[in-house]
């Protein structure tokens, strides 16, 4: 019960720091900001597009692209070193996991995502 109560602890004064530091910015402000104050800075001129509106989608696959590459590689290592104590069933569920990540990259070579255009 003790680490519970360590933690609560350290919940509850992260929440009062936080809310004490909304209030002193509330307090501290001279008002409500104008409209220009809002818009994001953007060299003084009025942005034209939204935001979203830049990126093309095949940057989207190729971001989940590199997730799975990527979690595949933040996983191996550490298995790495379980695998020395665990043997063969350490070895079957890497390779699970390993299928898994596989049909997610099959889906994106079969969906071009390989190809840059």
């Amino acid at each position: 019960m003790e680490p519970l109560i360590g933690a609560l602890a350290v919940t509850v004064l992260a929440a009062a720091t936080a809310g004490l530091l909304q209030l002193w910015g509330m307090r501290m402000s001279k008002g409500r900001a104008s409209e220009p104050q809002k818009v994001p800075f953007l060299g003084g001129a009025t942005p034209n597009t939204h935001a979203w509106q830049r990126y093309h989608v095949r940057y989207y696959s190729m971001t989940l692209l590199f997730i799975a590459f990527e979690m595949e590689m933040m996983f191996m290592y550490p298995w790495a070193v379980v695998f020395v104590a665990e043997g063969i069933k350490a070895m079957v569920e890497m390779g699970m996991f390993l299928a898994i990540l596989s049909v997610g990259i099959l889906y994106g070579w079969r969906e071009g995502i390989f190809k840059w255009q």
